[in-house]
């Protein structure tokens, strides 16, 4: 008989019972089979790749969970890192030929708990070689009619939402007006910020997210260029990045680029991350030179998107927390 641990307390005995009802799970597995029958239907081909890689993102709004190895049960731990999408992996596949690919996989983000978080939680990313950011967000929108039985979603640049719910352009604005905004809307922000990135997602977050996709998805795309991540940026006044988001009910569900290609741009955006990370006293992280290699072998002309599945669930089951779609949330493991 194998016996509880002495500290065990009452309320933990009983969460061993999924968070999750099973007319949810079966919901979750009907939808999972209608993703993989849409990408089926297109001749998108499904992949896997290592969840436990050398290295991870340097983007120092992601942190990355440590998971230790072993070669040999005497040898020296090595530090690994369970990766927080598939994303470097699925594009050194790109890059080596395969062609439109997707995968459902589990992802890792440290510190990622609440109501509509889970550390350990459920992607879908797809590539789709010869779209741009426009032709992926097509795709996109069939599928969340598709799943989600809506109409299809609306467009806005995000200058037009800013302009819209703020009445300021984002690319315009200067540190005290954005400042002034968000005084103006009552927030109270306990720190001097510098950073006009993080103002503007400050108040994408507090006043335009919970507002917008409420009766269909709305995907808001060209952020600022200096938000482009792994996107490749589209100059003009002013430059922008190939980028889109996409919402419902409030909801952040998926994050699109039209892929980056070039990399020595890539390095030096990953050179950014990595001196911002020092300068926030946040782990240090090295880079991945195997997605640096696969990209000076040459990345096909493609876009790509990651989509959160527990919350695409949660949306169609009508819930009001992520733990209610996954058979066992992080406070039941």
């Amino acid at each position: 008989m194998t016996l509880a641990p002495a500290n065990m307390s009452l309320a933990s005995k009983n969460n061993w019972q999924p968070s999750a009802s099973f007319d949810n799970l079966k919901l979750r597995a009907k939808l999972f089979t209608k993703i993989r029958e849409f990408f089926s239907s297109r001749d998108v081909l499904e992949v896997d790749t290592p969840l436990m890689c050398q290295t991870s993102v340097t983007d120092t709004c992601i942190q990355s969970i440590p998971a230790l190895f072993q070669a040999h049960p005497k040898e020296a731990e090595q530090r690994y890192y369970l990766q927080t999408s598939p994303e470097y992996a699925m594009k050194r596949l790109l890059a080596a030929g395969s062609g439109a690919i997707f995968q459902i996989c589990k992802a890792f983000r440290q510190g990622e708990t609440g109501r509509m978080h889970n550390p350990e939680f459920s992607m879908l990313e797809w590539y789709r070689p010869g779209f741009d950011h426009h032709a992926l967000m097509d795709e996109m929108d069939e599928l969340l009619q598709l799943i989600l039985k809506v109409a299809p979603a609306e467009r806005k640049t995000y200058q037009e939402i800013f302009q819209e719910f703020l009445q300021l352009d984002p690319h315009t604005a200067s540190l005290n007006e954005l400042a002034a905004c968000a005084r103006q809307h009552k927030l109270d922000v306990q720190t001097t910020v510098t950073d006009k990135d993080v103002w503007l997602q400050l108040l994408m977050s507090e006043y335009i997210e919970p507002h917008i996709g409420k009766e269909r998805p709305i995907f808001i795309y060209d952020f600022p260029a200096s938000q482009a991540a792994l996107a490749r940026i589209k100059h003009g006044t002013p430059a922008t990045a190939s980028r889109f988001e996409v919402y419902m009910h409030g909801v952040e569900l998926a994050n699109g680029f039209h892929e980056l290609q070039n990399a020595a741009e890539q390095r030096k955006r990953f050179e950014k991350n990595c001196a911002e990370r020092k300068q926030e006293n946040l782990t240090t992280m090295q880079i991945d030179e195997l997605f640096l290699a696969a990209l000076e072998h040459g990345l096909p002309d493609c876009a790509g998107v990651a989509l959160g599945l527990d919350r695409l669930v949660m949306i169609a089951a009508r819930s009001q927390a992520i733990a209610e779609v996954l058979s066992f949330d992080f406070s039941r493991v």
